[in-house]
């Protein structure tokens, strides 16, 4: 898709990245006809399409997928999309209303002038009334600057370039317990790689519970809707590791017991690398311990809604641990292994947003996405507003009232169709 007037260098809104948070507000603005255009560097869908292994689906139920003015519609909502399915939701709907997408275009620098925003692209610079950044919040994968002391024949690789199991050889550490961690530790060990885990503190979540997926209990619940504001743990909460379990097969819980009962080794967390051995922190029981306390947490809250409102639902036996660490190893031989993955997230990269709106850590400041310069607003972080920010589910909220933002500071002269070849 490429837009009409290629020789019009100004634009009402700028939106910079051509994700679902892009392509969400980009509909929300040609609904009310407000000028507009998307530079995306690579193509619609790339993270998910490139970034993501070949096995890779959504956590949360299709359902959920609800971008503004295009619901899921597949037929199946119980489901979770894999990573095909997910570029071809997103090329629907920017197919489904023109969107005013640039691909192939990067940023390079954004900047303020006296009166309106510089967009300097990998096509040419350009200006703006206000922009919108919706470039998501995964950037720089961060690798521990350990890893420097493995030797040069382990294959080393960050979650975000793992393809398959067949890319790797057959004995692999995988530091990091999150989602991809841990969908990334299924995929090899379902593979029959001899997969070496170690740990962290990220959370466990049931799948399905007393009839029904958990994610559907906790939108009943309201926990998608809760504002940071009023979150015990406030902006901290941003950066918490997400719970994991899996959508694979149908969906299914992951429990790295389980996975220990049928081979897989697990370490605790990951201290240091010495010249022979890998060293791990003794807090193997700690961390599993952790992360199925929440897991019981998630059920008791759901056990309270339910006898709140007085629904029928089927009663569950508690979870029953199918294997204990009798001891914690703190060291593996680095001969054991042949490769590491590194799923250890990833760091904010604004460099190129020469505009003062970000904290010491390089994190942008705003209030629901509208930082403190004027026309300014970041889209599609997590816990932008609330837990569904970052989500299928939760940005088209954000959207809106982002959307509504601009409409308002926006001169009634400036509302213009976006026209589209």
């Amino acid at each position: 898709m490429q837009v009409d007037n290629m020789k019009k260098n100004h634009y009402s809104v700028i939106i910079v990245g051509g994700g679902q948070a892009g392509l969400a507000i980009s509909y929300l603005l040609k609904q009310e006809s407000i000028d507009h255009i998307i530079f995306e560097k690579n193509q619609i869908g790339y993270a998910w399409r490139n970034q993501r292994w070949d096995s890779f689906c959504l956590v949360t139920p299709n359902w959920q997928c609800r971008l503004p003015g295009f619901p899921y519609a597949g037929g199946d909502d119980q489901g979770f999309m894999v990573k095909d399915e997910i570029v071809q939701y997103l090329e629907d709907y920017a197919a489904s209303f023109r969107a005013p997408i640039l691909e192939g275009v990067g940023v390079s620098k954004l900047s303020q002038r006296a009166d309106a925003f510089e967009v300097i692209t990998s096509q040419g610079t350009y200006t703006a009334d206000q922009v919108v950044v919706a470039t998501g919040g995964y950037h720089t994968p961060k690798i521990a600057a350990i890893a420097k002391k493995l030797p040069p024949h382990i294959v080393q690789l960050h979650s975000v370039d793992y393809k398959n199991p067949e890319t790797l050889p057959d004995n692999v550490l995988l530091i990091g317990t999150g989602q991809s961690g841990c969908q990334i530790a299924e995929d090899l060990h379902l593979a029959g790689k001899t997969v070496h885990l170690a740990t962290g503190s990220a959370p466990r979540s049931p799948r399905r519970y007393r009839g029904r997926d958990v994610v559907e209990w906790l939108e009943l619940m309201g926990y998608y809707d809760l504002p940071i504001d009023e979150h015990p743990q406030k902006e901290m909460v941003r950066h918490k590791t997400n719970h994991y379990l899996t959508g694979r097969d149908g969906g299914r819980e992951i429990d790295l017991r389980q996975f220990a009962l049928e081979g897989m080794h697990l370490y605790g967390r990951l201290k240091d690398i010495d010249v022979n051995q890998i060293l791990f922190a003794d807090n193997l029981k700690e961390n599993l311990d952790q992360a199925d306390a929440t897991a019981a947490r998630i059920k008791q809250n759901i056990d309270e809604y339910i006898a709140k409102n007085q629904l029928d639902a089927p009663i569950e036996a508690p979870y029953q641990p199918v294997w204990e660490p009798t001891s914690t190893p703190l060291a593996l031989n680095i001969d054991e292994i042949e490769a590491v993955v590194w799923s250890t997230g990833f760091n904010f990269n604004y460099a190129w947003v020469d505009v003062p709106v970000f904290n010491s850590m390089g994190e942008p400041l705003h209030d629901r996405g509208v930082t403190n310069v004027a026309g300014l607003y970041f889209l599609g972080l997590p816990w932008l507003y609330t837990w569904g920010s970052g989500r299928f589910s939760g940005v088209a909220r954000d959207a809106e009232y982002l959307a509504e933002k601009i409409r308002e500071t926006l001169p009634a002269g400036q509302i213009n169709p976006c026209t589209v070849a």
